[in-house]
């Protein structure tokens, strides 16, 4: 070959190079960019989806950038853990990583993490499940963990077999969570979490998720594990339409209880439209239960939910020692049936407050709820429950026998416009069975000697049978309207 001819080549060879890095740059700015990887691919391929990828590893190897997309065959199964470390899109450009098909595509982690992002914002994950290897047999952590991040988008994931949480947010703002299915892990099934007192943890939404079936975690043996969705440290959470079952039942210490669907450490939490039932507590447990606003929570709210045939109360009301202050919040619109039969607190509702200071734990309304048990009480104050400013009005409170269960704190609270029946006695508060009689001398149930309270038999329709196993049942539900014969229909 001549020089001359020799050249004109080596110079067609650079031209065409450079198109080639220059279409690979205009293909990455444009945010065009799929990765494929199939178990029948090959790391050595271009990733793209005739000839994919193989492994996740090969996957750990690229950094991601705006607009680009990992495809995970439906139905494949992946080992190892995926890693996405400072990996940001844009809000028109968002880092996407799914499955193509149909099914799931499965990353197994065996004893490790399935995917941590980290320092990430703008990533959307979706249409993937996460196994690990059980909390009991090889797994020590976490199945999703979102860590230092913002605007991240969770939607349709299966998580089981970890240790730790199935989703686990820390410390990170401006999350949505929806569809998610955890269960089968150890600690719990959703956790949002950061670094006590800061709460990090921002503007998180929780919607149309389940939690079911995570026991507890068998290496902690100091303090609770086995809840269904856990949130603490943080400001402005949304949990709804979401459910929880079969959580709790292998908690590995005696003490503080696991429970279906609460907050802790944390402000402006919305609980609503949720389903909790079923749930247990630890083996001599004191509390757990269905759903809880607990220690240093203030201005949340639990409201329009159900709760059933959970072994501790239906709704928790508690405030424990060396928290932040505990006050402002709500409860109202919800129901529970027959919770409480297993803790100490033997009732639907329960209120607690181990910092004996009512000054740590104050301004709460509890209304218009209907707490039903056939077994137990209706209403249970501990014997350390000191609060100021608690007002229960226009609540149904139905119990098997005696209404309300432990510490006589009526002169503490406020009742107003409750209903109040007993199925066996007809009405029954620490041993006075008239209900005029015990209004009077309580000073309760009352304005200005006129007495507004009722002890009417509400005659639900089908009230004791609830069967819910999804959120979205609950509007549907009408086992405790009214029947015609009721004397509580409101007269128009």
């Amino acid at each position: 070959m001549s020089f001359n001819k020799y050249a004109a080549f080596c110079c067609a060879a650079v031209i065409a190079t450079i198109l080639i890095i220059t279409q690979s740059f205009a293909q990455h700015t444009s945010g065009s960019r799929a990765y494929y990887v199939s178990s029948s691919g090959d790391d050595i391929n271009p990733g793209t989806k005739t000839s994919a990828f193989k492994t996740i590893n090969r996957v750990n190897g690229i950094h991601l950038i705006a607009g680009d997309t990992v495809c995970f065959k439906s139905g494949d199964v992946f080992n190892g853990s995926l890693i996405v470390k400072g990996t940001n899109g844009t809000l028109n450009k968002p880092v996407v990583i799914t499955s193509y098909g149909s099914r799931y595509a499965i990353i197994n982690a065996n004893d490790s993490v399935g995917i941590n992002i980290y320092q990430g914002s703008f990533i959307k994950l979706q249409h993937l499940a996460l196994m690990g290897s059980g909390r009991k047999t090889g797994n020590v952590k976490n199945g999703l963990a979102i860590v230092n991040c913002n605007k991240i988008s969770i939607n349709d994931l299966n998580i089981s077999g970890f240790q730790k949480s199935g989703l686990l947010i820390y410390s990170s703002q401006n999350i949505i969570v929806k569809k998610v299915f955890a269960h089968d892990n150890g600690s719990a099934g959703i956790t949002v979490e950061s670094q006590y007192p800061k709460r990090e943890s921002s503007d998180i939404k929780i919607l149309n998720c389940r939690a079911e079936n995570n026991p507890g975690d068998p290496t902690n043996l100091t303090n609770h594990s086995g809840n269904g969705i856990v949130v603490g440290n943080c400001i402005n959470v949304l949990i709804d339409h979401c459910t929880a079952t079969n959580n709790g039942w292998d908690m590995p210490r005696i003490g503080n209880g696991p429970v279906g669907i609460w907050a802790y450490e944390a402000e402006h939490v919305v609980i609503q439209h949720c389903l909790s039932y079923n749930n247990k507590t630890s083996k001599g447990g004191a509390d757990g239960g269905g759903f809880d606003l607990d220690g240093g929570v203030t201005n949340s709210v639990i409201q329009y939910c159900f709760s059933y045939n959970n072994q501790g109360s239906g709704y928790c009301i508690f405030q424990y020692w060396g928290a932040s202050p505990w006050h402002d919040n709500i409860i109202r619109g919800n129901i529970s049936e027959n919770d409480g039969t297993v803790s100490d607190s033997q009732a639907g509702m329960y209120v607690w407050n181990s910092s004996g200071n009512p000054k740590q734990f104050y301004n709460c309304d509890i209304d218009d709820n209907i707490v039903y048990n056939t077994k137990v009480a209706a209403l249970s104050f501990s014997d350390k429950s000191e609060n100021n400013g608690f007002h229960f009005y226009n609540n149904i409170f139905v119990g098997r026998d005696s209404l309300i269960k432990g510490k006589d704190l009526l002169g503490k609270c406020r009742f107003l416009r409750n209903d109040w029946w007993s199925l066996v006695s007809g009405f029954n508060i620490y041993g006075i069975k008239d209900f005029r009689t015990w209004a009077i001398n309580s000073g309760q149930e009352q304005i200005d000697g006129r007495i507004l309270g009722a002890n009417i038999n509400p005659r639900f329709k089908n009230a004791g049978k609830a069967a819910l196993t999804t959120a979205s049942q609950i509007r549907s539900f009408t086992g405790y309207h009214f029947s015609k014969e009721s004397k509580l229909i409101p007269k128009m």
